[in-house]
């Protein structure tokens, strides 16, 4: 099997965005910290972006003030209405995943998407996409914590239970809550280009991309601090000399420990192999080339350690389902796009 990766994708060049209309749902017991993220990725004023930004509005399912997590009261724009407006609708959580998801949202949800909107989940949001009928037959991911559940529930959907986000085109989902911020981005990249994703996660100071999935996060998100400190200084070695092969025994031997004992560490502070980490990050490296640089396949290749064009084809149809032309064609920028 592949190392897991954080993208998962059936999108093909970035559309023109025809409707900029993104709406959130809120609802009583409203998840604050999903929500909080989607206001920040698509509700804020953006001057820097050009007049052709997207439009922000909030969607109530329930008439009145609405309570969120944390004590947070909210008057929302509008009611389910509003859908028949939105290019984009986003579901940020779910007030539990034993509530059942009224008929009402799932209806308005079904004759938006219908009609041309996007639909997208975050966290425990998915549940209320399936409720829907919007995931049969299609590929969807959640927290961890939920995966099984929303499987059994839902056997027609093919969960992916260690991606951080799913993009099936017009219905995307993430999974637990700052995995939001993965999709947000993505969403943004496939409609404005990766510059503009660049700019919204600089602004945020969050990683544009992560790579990796959220297996590595099940057990402990953070490694005990004496390995941290350990291992630290060699992955940051193995991440700046790319071009090396490290064997097990000189990874070991470098660490100060025994070949058993660094496997077991190693994977113990980063969810994976060190083969496998090594390999997710001569490939973030080499997105990073493609789309920002203009050099050729072959010394992006010979840069990142993967030797030769035909090893970078290679790894980039078995891991991202794409080929580094079309992976440029799609998030490269400007100067990237001068390639002979």
């Amino acid at each position: 099997m592949p190392y897991i990766v954080d993208i998962m994708s059936n999108a093909s060049l970035a559309p023109r965005l025809e409707n900029p209309l993104v709406v959130a749902v809120a609802y009583d017991g409203l998840c604050t910290f999903e929500f909080g993220l989607v206001v920040e990725m698509f509700g804020l004023p953006r001057p820097e972006m050009g007049d052709d930004w997207y439009r922000f509005a909030v969607a109530s399912i329930e008439v009145g003030e609405l309570r969120a997590t944390g004590g947070v009261r909210i008057l929302a724009d509008g009611g389910l209405d509003l859908f028949e407006q939105a290019g984009t609708i986003i579901m940020p959580g779910w007030r539990g995943v034993e509530h059942a998801v009224p008929d009402a949202l799932a209806q308005a949800l079904w004759r938006a998407h219908a009609n041309g909107a996007r639909i997208l989940s975050i966290c425990s949001g998915v549940f209320v996409l399936a409720a829907a009928g919007l995931l049969a037959g299609r590929r969807a991911t959640t927290h961890w914590r939920y995966a099984d559940l929303l499987a059994e529930r839902y056997p027609d959907i093919a969960v992916e239970p260690n991606v951080l986000y799913v993009d099936e085109g017009s219905v995307l989902t993430s999974a637990g809550s700052a995995a939001g911020i993965d999709l947000c981005l993505h969403l943004i990249r496939r409609d404005f280009g990766t510059e503009a994703a660049n700019k919204v996660a600089r602004r945020l100071v969050v990683a544009p991309h992560r790579e990796g999935g959220q297996a590595q996060f099940v057990e402990r998100a953070v490694p005990p601090p004496h390995e941290g400190k350990r291992l630290s200084p060699l992955l940051e070695r193995m991440r700046t000399e790319l071009r090396q092969d490290f064997s097990i025994a000189t990874l070991a031997k470098a660490a100060g420990m025994s070949p058993r004992t660094f496997l077991r560490r190693f994977e113990a502070a980063t969810g994976t192999t060190p083969a496998k980490w090594l390999l997710s990050e001569r490939l973030a490296k080499a997105r990073e080339l493609l789309e920002q640089s203009a050099l050729s396949v072959e010394i992006i290749a010979e840069t990142t350690g993967f030797g030769t064009a035909a090893t970078l084809r290679h790894h980039f149809r078995q891991q991202l389902a794409t080929t580094p032309t079309a992976y440029r064609e799609m998030f490269g920028g400007e100067k990237a796009l001068q390639t002979a």
